[in-house]
């Protein structure tokens, strides 16, 4: 059966803005990309998109960060293959401080684990909470940003055919897949997970 998917998102636009709040929460940027290209379609308020992506983020992290101050120690003994993400977590925070919290979400080997980690170290929580706010905002305009300018770059090149939402979505979807699979191949190439850079870091 042919889906319209420019009808669906007509239709249940509102719907939308759930289902990008929770794909943030459990971690993800790719629904944030294809909802900004829905915003440059006109289909999609970009400050709903943007305040549900941040809100979704934000209360992620601070679980997960919870979850680390809470139970961190113990699950780190039965999940063992944690450890390493975790210490690479560590490592960036103890070298980059404010930075590595503002930017962990951008940092792929290590941003599953940060919140976690940070909850295990002696970061206070009200310091955790404000930045937290700060980089899950962001994150949020900066990947709703990508997916307006992937969608008008789309529309630029297709023309009329871009009018077809789905031919749109099938473009950028193509631009996610071929970016994540080469990052995935650099990665295991270097080594699981990254570590931080050996230059001095900026002032707490």
């Amino acid at each position: 059966m042919d889906i319209d998917i420019l009808q669906l998102i007509e239709e249940w636009g509102s719907l939308f803005y759930v289902v990008s709040f929770v794909w943030a929460f459990l971690e993800g940027e790719t629904f944030v990309i294809f909802a900004g290209a829905a915003v440059q379609q006109g289909l999609l308020s970009y400050t709903l998109l943007v305040a549900s992506a941040w809100g979704g983020s934000f209360a992620g992290d601070q679980l997960y960060f919870y979850i680390g101050r809470r139970w961190g120690v113990s699950l780190l003994h039965r999940f063992p293959g944690w450890r390493p993400g975790v210490e690479a977590a560590l490592a960036w925070l103890r070298k980059y401080n404010t930075w590595f919290v503002l930017s962990f979400r951008f940092i792929y080997g290590v941003r599953n684990f940060s919140s976690f980690a940070m909850g295990m170290s002696g970061l206070p929580w009200p310091r955790f909470f404000v930045l937290n706010f700060i980089a899950a905002g962001l994150w949020a305009n900066t990947f709703a940003i990508a997916g307006y300018v992937l969608g008008s770059a789309f529309e630029a090149a297709l023309g009329e055919i871009a009018k077809d939402f789905g031919l749109v979505m099938l473009g950028v979807f193509g631009t996610i897949i071929g970016v994540a699979l080469l990052s995935s191949w650099r990665r295991k190439r270097k080594g699981a997970v990254p570590a931080p850079p050996d230059r001095p870091g900026p002032p707490n």
